[in-house]
């Protein structure tokens, strides 16, 4: 099993494009948030876009649970 300290340090463009291989669809960005929704299983998620930052890794784990995603499935679709 993966823990929360192996998670590495994206991006939010690094995680968007992971979302996008697993069937997600940019639906819009309003300001700094862009809106991910899955059209198969309706699921959504909304991932911040700040220039040169990384997202937390609290907050990666939240998306990657929203998304319907094991950290391990996340990881091989890195």
């Amino acid at each position: 099993m993966v823990s929360f300290s192996q998670l590495p340090n994206l991006r939010a463009k690094q995680l968007i494009h992971v979302l996008e291989k697993n069937g997600f669809e940019v639906l819009r960005q309003k300001g700094s948030h862009v809106i991910l929704v899955n059209i198969k299983s309706k699921m959504r998620t909304v991932v911040p876009v700040h220039a040169g930052e990384t997202i937390k890794k609290s907050l990666l784990m939240e998306i990657i649970k929203q998304a319907g995603l094991t950290i391990e499935i996340f990881l091989k679709l890195l």
